[in-house]
């Protein structure tokens, strides 16, 4: 079946970063552990060569995949991150002084990245007062309750995979791939959007979609998505017979 054409619309992962990736800018990668993860855009920016990277995403991705490719060829400089425990090359850089690393509770993360999309400079929150994540930061005592400050985030380029999208850039994330990647879209000065099925403007629901196209620049079709596990566990059968 022929793939839909519109202005927006590149042909791969590598075209549709052209002329928006450099070394040293700032990248929003969407998704939730490995699910919704941009993989083509990520494989694409791997293969660009850019280095001193700063990367905003949840986590950075696994040994050898997502995020982590980029760690393993040394691309990324610093992480701004919730949850990285998945990766011992990001554990091995990071002990070693090799990679900067910003903590961020999960939802002051989601929330510092919404106000930056949504052009808000900073918000407080009691999330982390009196803890280490507080330290260096304004603080502000409300009805008794300390609240700390905290600023929005914007990237220079936003990489964000949804489930279905058009030929305007419109998308329609699928289940958990709907953590993180709706702010992502709107916080990118660039936004690409990669998706699994990509169809004519006027084919989805207006009211089912979650991503405006007027926050996204280019978008692609996917494909040879591995939609890896981080830990698959399942539970033990009981033995033939047993109670």
């Amino acid at each position: 079946m022929a793939i839909p054409t519109g202005p927006k619309v590149y042909a791969d992962a590598r075209a549709a970063l052209a002329g928006v990736v450099r070394d040293g800018i700032t990248v929003m990668s969407g998704g939730f552990g490995l699910c919704g993860i941009p993989e083509n855009l990520i494989i694409a920016l791997r293969d660009s060569g850019v280095k001193g990277l700063t990367v905003v995403s949840n986590n950075a991705g696994v040994d050898n995949f997502g995020l982590g490719s980029l760690l393993k060829t040394r691309q990324i400089r610093k992480m701004i991150s919730s949850y990285v425990g998945e990766n011992k090359e990001f554990e091995r850089q990071y002990l070693a002084g090799e990679l900067e690393l910003e903590f961020n509770p999960q939802g002051t993360l989601s929330e510092r990245i919404r106000a930056g999309g949504a052009g808000i400079w900073g918000f407080y929150t009691r999330t982390g007062a009196g803890t280490l994540v507080a330290e260096g930061k304004e603080q502000r005592v409300v009805n008794g309750d300390t609240y700390v400050l905290e600023t929005g985030l914007t990237a220079d380029l936003s990489l964000v995979k949804a489930w279905r999208g058009d030929t305007e850039g419109n998308l329609v994330y699928r289940k958990t791939a709907r953590n993180f990647n709706p702010m992502m879209a709107s916080a990118g000065r660039v936004t690409v959007a990669e998706v699994e099925e990509l169809v004519e403007a006027g084919t989805l629901d207006p009211d089912k979609i979650h991503t405006p196209g007027i926050f996204v620049q280019r978008i692609i079709r996917g494909s040879g998505y591995l939609k890896t596990i981080e830990n698959r566990t399942v539970r033990q059968r009981p033995a033939a017979g047993a109670a």
